[in-house]
């Protein structure tokens, strides 16, 4: 992949020629990248759509190179935009940990944050320990379950955010912040090549990843059965790895020790989501929980 000269010296400190890249513009590319569509970039921005395209040509500009393509019905990275936003992403982090340090050292308050088990285990510590670092004086309050009981307790109002798994176009409120290809995972049995109805090992209903399993296996007319049910992720993963059945996890969040089946023989499995829902009057902390979540998950 080549990037434009100017941006490789950006980085790696060595400029021949001097580009200062402004933050605001950063944001701007960030935020479109994540929402992938310009009126809601606008509204998150909360600014003129065409405010927005104008200030994304700006830094393409200055970088050389576009950044994301534009059809009247998808925006999608370029292979420049691609390498880009990482980069860009932890510029604006480090611009938001100094803001916070010398501006708003005051802020304060409780959060409390919703989130399924696996993805608390394997995505969120380092955001959130970031986050931490950033606003001390912040007390963070995270509660593991399943998606249904986070929907009902944020219905309830126990929570000001949550992530929920969720199928790919649902039409659910919220928005997406993690795409998760799916994968079967097995221990040291073989079931897949045998006759016998496929043993699963699965969440308890309603779960996206066991509709998946299930909905993908009948559409193959493979005949299965649910051999455990467990709503732990620890505890399904030790089923699996004992031999109790077939399972279902994200790509990459298999441990080792799993093997992994990617299709043949298995069918293909859909990708989920992982999405963000908000209450609609967020505190101050909240809402900069919010924003710290999207731009690290992008």
């Amino acid at each position: 992949m080549i990037i434009h000269n100017a941006l490789i010296n950006y980085f790696n400190g060595m400029p021949k020629q001097i580009i200062n890249l402004d933050i605001d513009l950063l944001r701007t590319f960030v935020v479109i990248a994540t929402e992938g569509n310009f009126t809601r970039a606008a509204e998150r921005l909360m600014r003129q759509q065409s405010t927005v395209s104008l200030q994304l040509k700006r830094l393409e500009y200055a970088l050389g190179h576009r950044l994301i393509d534009r059809t009247p019905r998808s925006v999608e990275l370029t292979a420049e935009g691609e390498a880009v936003l990482p980069h860009a992403q932890r510029i604006l982090d480090l611009n938001d940990e100094v803001v916070a340090m010398t501006h708003e050292p005051q802020m304060q308050g409780l959060v409390r944050l919703g989130t399924p088990e696996h993805f608390a285990t394997h995505r969120l510590p380092d955001i959130l320990a970031r986050f931490v670092q950033a606003y001390p004086s912040v007390e963070l309050e995270v509660t593991c379950d399943l998606t249904l009981n986070l929907l009902r307790d944020f219905r309830h109002k126990n929570f000001e955010i949550i992530l929920i798994k969720r199928e790919r176009a649902s039409g659910c409120e919220g928005i997406r912040v993690w795409r998760e290809p799916l994968v079967w995972v097995t221990g040291l049995h073989d079931y897949v090549g045998s006759n016998t109805p496929l043993p699963l090992v699965v969440s308890p209903e309603p779960c996206v990843y066991r509709k998946r399993a299930t909905e993908a296996l009948n559409r193959a007319r493979r005949t299965w059965r649910i051999a455990y049910t467990c709503g732990s992720l620890a505890g399904s993963i030790a089923a699996i790895r004992a031999g109790l059945g077939v399972g279902v996890l994200p790509k990459d969040m298999v441990p080792s020790g799993l093997h992994v089946i990617d299709g043949a023989p298995l069918p293909d499995l859909k990708d989920t989501e992982i999405a963000m829902l908000c209450a609609r009057k967020l505190s101050a902390p909240a809402t900069k929980l919010r924003d710290h979540i999207v731009r690290c998950l992008g």
